[in-house]
C-alpha cells in the first residue's frame, strides 16, 4: 500500500463529490459553513465512542476500534470536503501545517 495523504483524500472526494452532485450540490464556500458542521456532527460521534465504549475498547475490540476508525474517516471526508469548497490545496495545508508545526517547536 502506498502513501495516502491529503492528496490521494482529495482525488477519492472529487470523484464521490462528482458522483452525488446531483444530489449534493456542487462544493463552494457557501456549502463550507455546512460541511464545516457536518465534520464537527461526525468528531462528536468519535467523541461519543470514546464516551460509551472507553479507551480499552476502542485499543482492544476490534469492533469498537473498526466503529471509531470510521467515525474519523467520516470526519476527514468532510474536512477535506471543506478544503475543495475553499480550493485549499494539499499543497497548501502541507505549507502553513509546517509553519505551524516550526511554531509550535519553540513555543512553549
Amino acid at each position: 500500500m502506498g502513501q495516502f495523504g491529503f492528496e490521494k483524500m482529495q482525488e477519492i472526494q472529487k470523484e464521490l463529490q462528482a458522483h452525488y452532485e446531483d444530489l449534493w450540490g456542487d462544493l463552494n464556500p457557501e456549502k463550507g459553513r455546512d460541511t464545516l458542521l457536518w465534520a464537527i456532527i461526525e468528531a462528536g460521534e468519535m467523541a461519543d465512542i470514546i464516551k460509551k465504549e472507553g479507551d480499552e475498547a476502542i485499543m482492544k475490540d476490534e469492533e469498537t476500534r473498526r466503529h471509531f476508525i470510521e467515525e474519523f474517516c467520516d470526519t476527514m471526508m468532510f474536512l477535506n470536503d471543506l478544503l475543495l469548497c475553499y480550493s485549499i490545496s494539499p499543497e497548501d495545508v502541507e505549507k502553513v501545517y509546517l509553519e505551524k508545526h516550526r511554531r509550535n517547536m519553540s513555543r512553549w
